[in-house]
């Protein structure tokens, strides 16, 4: 609504209280942060005292109790994103967090110890690119739910009227969102990837867009947050809307990804792919009905794509959605596609995928997409999604995510006129560069922020094929999410637990999470193969007086690298960085 539109704003810092002010949008509305009392109030301009130190910002992400007590966090830069339908979107860059408190003297230094963790928690969460914003436009709701609203609905402010599913700072707006009168301060921030771009083909020009929404919903990282919650929250749920605006006309195609709706973990314990285990003792059932009941309300019929493997560590995975699927009946599921990717597309047979397009070509017309035409009538509704997943609903799943839209939007622009009949999408080559190249970077966002690394598969996505040096990058990501899946996702884990509000700071607890103490085994075997395995190396490098002795040397250190390395592979989870802040479900 053009009642709650401001352009930036000024943050005025006394010892006493933080002032927020909307500038050049003619209200003398500040918002009041007492720094000792907490107070959120409205106050106005020539209240804001002439000794206060003035800053720009360009947002407020929101308020945090950390042990220090509170903390502002507001966003301190921003780059322009693209305009939507004359609104313009904004991607947030860097952040400040602010004291309340102007001295720690009050603290003791273990508190100050663990303060300062729990700060570089909420720094690690908010150096992930993927934060973005409008100050105009509710980014959250894609257009055919906006088109669907009540006038009631346009006039609520964009956090009241926001999806709470894609608001990562939810959490911490909960003190402004208590007062509907300071509303206009508080964004909704969203957590995932937005690209814009301006197109053309044939001589005509319009904007294509892609949208991908992480639900804030069981989040987390790869491993350690995996299947559903007992509120049907799905790990890693992504909603992909892509978007077309042509003449005043907008069409838009939604996907949606997520873990296998089932209670199932796999904890990492230093084997490169720990084995997933399924929840023997969990009522599958009422989880599963729970994450279906919401995706029909919200999306309509549910097409299953799933791409996960149908023999080794996988196929268990597999059987048990089908069988799910199975005793849920069709009412709720339209179809269910089991595709095992790689053994389709094996030898690089990546033109096998063809297979699967031409196996739900009849049920994505049926699906259609929304369309809705300049004088602002709905022509088509989008009846249902695509629902599909891999193991981490990232890879495997973008690259068909990438073919079933680009198919959608090749009977969009024929319908609009942008494509003669019998005009290919994937011969227009300007475009089509353009189109690969932001599913591939999608593909990496969503990968960055669940996996730690950029994604797998993006030479495909790319250029349409796969390559040798596409396998080789490939090798270095897996090395890499190995490595931080191991040793350093637990950090990871508690830092988004604690941003999203599922673990509360309480400075008057006695015993810290954070000053549980690592078992010496942790540091020490580690340290000990690394030293044994560099002396070993040295030594070769090295060679003594006689190759006896080098021998023996290697011999030596190369046994007792190699024998710690088995100690710690035989107790991996050891050794693992694991979350301290929440306790996650036990899975036997």
């Amino acid at each position: 609504s053009v009642m709650y539109v401001f352009k930036f704003l000024l943050r005025h810092i006394t010892p006493e209280k933080f002032y927020v002010e909307a500038c050049d949008d003619g209200a003398d509305d500040v918002l009041t942060i007492d720094r000792v009392s907490t107070e959120v109030t409205l106050t106005v301009k020539k209240d804001v005292p002439p000794s206060a130190v003035t800053r720009p910002i360009f947002g407020i992400l929101g308020t945090i109790h950390l042990v220090a007590g509170n903390y502002l966090i507001v966003i301190m830069k921003k780059i322009k994103v693209g305009e939507f339908f004359n609104h313009v979107i904004w991607k947030a860059t860097d952040f400040d967090i602010i004291s309340y408190k102007k001295t720690m003297l009050h603290l003791t230094d273990i508190q100050l110890q663990d303060n300062k963790t729990f700060l570089a928690m909420l720094n690690h969460v908010l150096s992930v690119d993927g934060f973005y914003f409008s100050t105009t436009y509710d980014l959250t709701h894609t257009l055919q739910r906006l088109s669907n609203t009540s006038p009631e609905f346009q006039e609520m402010s964009l956090l009241e009227r926001a999806d709470q599913r894609f608001v990562w700072n939810g959490h911490l707006l909960r003190e402004l969102s208590a007062q509907p009168e300071v509303h206009r301060f508080a964004l909704p921030v969203l957590h995932g990837f937005i690209t814009m771009h301006s197109c053309s083909v044939n001589g005509k020009y319009f904007d294509w867009i892609l949208i991908s929404r992480r639900s804030c919903f069981r989040a987390g990282v790869r491993y350690y947050v995996r299947g559903i919650d007992s509120e049907g929250h799905a790990a890693n749920f992504v909603e992909t809307e892509q978007i077309v605006h042509y003449n005043g006309n907008r069409a838009s195609f939604v996907q949606t990804r997520g873990s296998i709706p089932v209670f199932w973990s796999q904890r990492p314990n230093l084997k490169y792919k720990p084995l997933p285990q399924i929840n023997n003792v969990a009522n599958h059932m009422d989880g599963f009905q729970r994450h279906f009941d919401s995706q029909v309300i919200i999306y309509g019929k549910q097409v299953i794509i799933n791409l996960v493997n149908q023999k080794g560590s996988e196929k268990p995975l597999e059987q048990k959605f089908a069988t799910m699927v199975s005793s849920l009946g069709s009412g709720m599921i339209s179809r269910y596609i089991a595709f095992d990717f790689h053994k389709e597309c094996r030898n690089m047979r990546w033109d096998r995928l063809s297979i699967l397009l031409d196996q739900v070509a009849e049920m994505q017309d049926e699906l259609s997409y929304f369309l809705v035409d300049s004088a602002g009538k709905v022509v088509t509704n989008q009846e249902g999604v695509f629902r599909s997943n891999c193991m981490d609903c990232l890879d495997r799943t973008n690259v068909i995510q990438s073919l079933l839209a680009r198919r959608s939007l090749q009977a969009q622009l024929q319908r609009l006129g942008v494509l003669h009949v019998g005009q290919k999408l994937e011969e227009q080559d300007e475009f089509e560069k353009i189109y690969k190249n932001a599913w591939a970077d999608n593909a990496n966002a969503c990968a960055k922020q669940y996996a730690g690394t950029g994604a797998l598969k993006t030479d495909f996505t790319r250029t349409g094929k796969r390559t040798q040096l596409g396998l080789l990058m490939d090798g270095w990501n897996s090395l890499i999410r190995y490595y931080k899946n191991n040793f350093s996702d637990g950090f990871r884990q508690d830092s988004i637990d604690l941003f999203l509000g599922n673990y509360s700071v309480d400075e008057l607890e006695s015993h810290s999470p954070l000053s549980v103490p690592r078992d010496w085994k942790f540091l020490a075997l580690p340290i000990i193969m690394v030293v044994a395995f560099s002396m070993c190396i040295i030594c070769l490098l090295m060679a003594g007086d006689t190759w006896t002795e080098t021998l023996a040397y290697v011999l030596f250190w190369g046994v007792a690298s190699i024998g710690t390395f088995f100690i710690i592979l035989y107790n991996g989870k050891d050794f693992v960085d694991a979350p301290r802040l929440v306790q996650k479900e036990k899975i036997d």
